[in-house]
């Protein structure tokens, strides 16, 4: 992966900075309770990476699932249309301080993966991989819930490139790096592993509620 030295070293100033500002970031006219802290509204969805974005063929693009699972799985395109779909409407929390409402759906429940796969009883964290090998990090039991699903659409259309297509992780009790874009990989295991921003001084947990940005 080529990443964008600067945009990393930016973003986490940024994150470690909102960490101590616990107010809310709204137009006047616009109170909304769904807005966390430190955080404000945007009306369009910013385009947030490292600064590359591979191109992947759909008809080479595959999603494996592997790990302490009974049933470890390699999905092709085909394999995550032919499961069932879910239309979701939820809010998405970036640690950079904007947030968007209402951003409709469409993809497989993550608790759907889980009765696909099974996870053992060993089985207490999930590490997501991407296709420009960033990572990052969640408890099982935090994946584990019905408004986490592995996103194919947005507002009816294909996701695009540059929102993480083919498939994204939107995760949105969660700051959204914690979604990962270009979905590769999903491995589930019995000790935490730390990704690409966490290891970067980002909190482990990414709480929006708790302005939970930064160590």
């Amino acid at each position: 992966m080529e990443i964008n030295e600067k945009t990393v070293k930016a973003k986490q100033n940024l994150a470690q900075h909102r960490r101590g500002i616990s107010g809310r970031e709204v137009d006047e006219d616009i109170q909304d309770e769904r807005l966390p802290p430190g955080q404000h509204i945007v009306n369009n969805w910013p385009v947030l990476d490292l600064g590359y974005k591979p191109v992947i063929d759909l008809e080479a693009w595959t999603l494996t699932v592997d790990g302490l699972v009974d049933q470890p799985v390699t999905w092709t395109w085909g394999d995550v249309q032919q499961q069932p779909q879910t239309d979701l409407v939820t809010n998405f929390h970036c640690v950079t301080s904007w947030s968007q409402f209402d951003m409709p759906w469409i993809g497989v429940s993550f608790q759907h993966l889980l009765t696909v796969v099974r996870p053992t009883p060993e089985a207490k964290f999930v590490l997501f991989e991407a296709y420009d090998d960033y990572t990052t990090n969640l408890p099982l039991a935090v994946c584990d819930d019905d408004d986490v699903l592995l996103v194919h659409a947005w507002k009816g259309k294909p996701l695009s490139k540059d929102h993480g297509g083919p498939v994204r992780m939107i995760i949105p009790k969660r700051y959204a790096w914690k979604g990962a874009k270009w979905l590769k990989k999903i491995t589930f295991a019995a000790k935490d592993q730390k990704g690409f921003w966490e290891v970067r001084g980002y909190s482990n947990t990414a709480l929006p509620w708790n302005n939970d940005r930064y160590g």
